[in-house]
């Protein structure tokens, strides 16, 4: 009988999940945009798509034009044909302040309706980050098990684990080491 103290058995892993598992054990994350489209009503569609098209260099030329051709005409038509008189310019004001008192309210409506989606789109990425993290839980598990199995294969093969590192480094061959 040998006086060397009985050896117990390395703790038992747990199962490895695998990457299917794991797959097949979280819900579907619908598609945002289908959703957002499905709930949207015609009247936040509508002032989203405005406050789109406001917000763009073509609606801006399209002011600018407008401004330009009607104070142009004012200024430089015969008096006969002027509509607005220069310098008061009365009724291009008029316009142009209702333009503006119609559009800051549904362009804030829009920004609104843009902001939860916005939020929306932000919870969506925080589950696919978690997904992703759980998937590379999965991964590192496999790598660690991987790890542990060849540790137990050079243990087993009797290799020094720091003479095979050392030749690794050293872009040598990793078998056993030369008899000596």
């Amino acid at each position: 009988m040998s006086d060397a103290p009985p050896s117990t058995p390395p703790p038992r892993r747990p199962p490895l999940r695998s990457l299917d598992d794991v797959r097949r054990a979280r819900a579907p994350i619908p598609n945002l945009n289908e959703e957002r489209q499905k709930h949207l009503k015609a009247l936040d569609r509508l002032a989203v798509w405005i406050t789109a098209k406001v917000g763009t260099m073509g609606f801006f030329l399209v002011i600018f034009v407008w401004t330009a051709l009607w104070l142009g005409w004012n200024f430089l038509a015969p008096k006969s044909l002027r509509f607005d008189p220069p310098m008061g310019f009365v009724f291009w004001l008029f316009i142009s302040n209702v333009i503006q008192i119609l559009l800051m309210p549904l362009i804030m409506v829009g920004q609104n309706v843009q902001g939860a989606y916005a939020e929306a789109r932000a919870d969506y990425d925080l589950k696919v980050n978690v997904r992703a993290e759980q998937e590379i839980e999965v991964v590192l598990e496999h790598l660690e098990y991987q790890n542990d199995l060849l540790l137990k294969m050079m243990q087993g093969l009797k290799l020094d684990i720091g003479d095979v590192m050392g030749r690794v480094a050293d872009d040598g061959p990793a078998g056993p080491p030369p008899p000596g």
